[in-house]
């Protein structure tokens, strides 16, 4: 028999938009994002690349090599790498015969890894290393000719400004490419990606990185961040022309393109 004088529960908190932002599962205040995304990456930043194969089982190097080639390499043309972190796509458009490349990241620590393989490269050449926020870039306007962003733009607080800023500096016939965690567009690999991303990458993180709360946040920060469509949405509302999508391994990860018209 059903007691008809329960309580019921009382709705969920309303969040304010305005004031708070997603730090994965979490409500954080709006203010203290960046600084917390900044602690996350200081403490996994010298072990980065090791778990970056290790979370993606090398398959983040497939798709950065899909990712460098769609950015069209030319030695004429200018690269702006937000959230380049360890210089995997600088290093690849320089490579591939890319002109002059900014690398840039918020975290001081992840360009100092970047700034030592590049040593260890030889790539330091035509390499300009500038920490700065992607939502208020210290660059002019109509400064470069490409801007990617890999893994980085899920991190930041205010996604729209970020886009606003790559618009802003590229040249007009310019074009922003971003590759990022997207939503799983095959049902069968959904409850597998689940058991990885929840199950084993915190504790591949206590072991390797000695860190499982870093990971914890990067699991839960991919399945807050936009899906395919939303997001291709907001680079159509910030500007961009001719917004494209590329979905890789079945939109495990996706490749957002547009370009300033």
């Amino acid at each position: 028999m059903s007691d008809n004088n329960a309580v019921p529960p009382p709705p969920p908190p309303v969040r304010d938009e305005a004031a708070t932002a997603d730090f994965g599962y979490r409500a954080v205040p709006r203010g203290d994002k960046k600084r917390m995304v900044r602690e996350v990456f200081d403490s996994v930043a010298g072990k980065y690349d090791v778990m970056n194969d290790l979370m993606s089982l090398g398959v983040h190097r497939v798709w950065k090599r899909i990712f460098v080639g769609a950015l069209g390499a030319r030695p004429r043309l200018r690269l702006l790498d937000l959230a380049g972190g360890t210089g995997d796509i600088s290093f690849g458009w320089l490579r591939a015969g890319g002109g002059a490349a900014i690398l840039s990241d918020i975290n001081h620590a992840m360009l100092e890894v970047g700034h030592k393989r590049a040593v260890e490269r030889g790539l330091v050449s035509g390499l300009r290393f500038l920490v700065a926020d992607a939502e208020k870039l210290p660059l002019p306007d109509r400064s470069v000719d490409r801007v990617s962003m890999a893994f980085g733009l899920r991190n930041c607080t205010d996604k729209d400004a970020v886009l606003a800023e790559a618009r802003r500096v590229l040249v007009p016939g310019g074009r922003f490419l971003c590759l990022e965690f997207s939503r799983v567009q095959v049902a069968a690999l959904s409850p597998v990606y689940d058991a990885w991303s929840f199950g084993v990458l915190p504790r591949l993180g206590r072991l390797v990185a000695g860190d499982s709360d870093s990971y914890q946040y990067l699991a839960e920060s991919i399945r807050t961040f936009p899906d395919q469509e939303t997001l291709a949405g907001m680079m159509r509302r910030a500007g961009f022309g001719h917004v494209a999508v590329r979905n890789l391994s079945g939109g495990i990860a996706a490749i957002h393109s547009g370009w300033r018209l």
